[in-house]
């Protein structure tokens, strides 16, 4: 199975199966789930936001530190914070 970006993980979930093709665990998936559904409920508080959550979660994959931070910076949104850094980068 072939999987790449956010919408192939989904559709992997969706299928209940694992990269390599296994069955997922139905009480993973059920747990899933329901975190995903409480999630989809919880008042947001602004896309802008909601969008730098993402870059630094995911950029910090893809970036070092000082790349992602000044990458940040240059599109208008804070720079990385000390707890981000310590999450992601310690």
């Amino acid at each position: 199975m072939a999987i790449a970006g956010p919408d192939g993980v989904d559709g992997a979930i969706a299928a209940g199966l694992d990269l390599d093709g296994t069955p997922i665990p139905a009480e993973m998936l059920e747990l899933y789930r329901e975190v995903m559904d409480l999630e989809s409920q919880r008042a947001r508080s602004g896309v802008k936001k909601s969008m730098r959550n993402r870059v630094v979660k995911t950029g910090s994959k893809h970036f070092d530190q000082a790349n992602l931070d000044a990458r940040l910076k240059a599109a208008g949104w804070d720079g990385l914070k000390e707890r981000e850094i310590a999450f992601f980068y310690g």
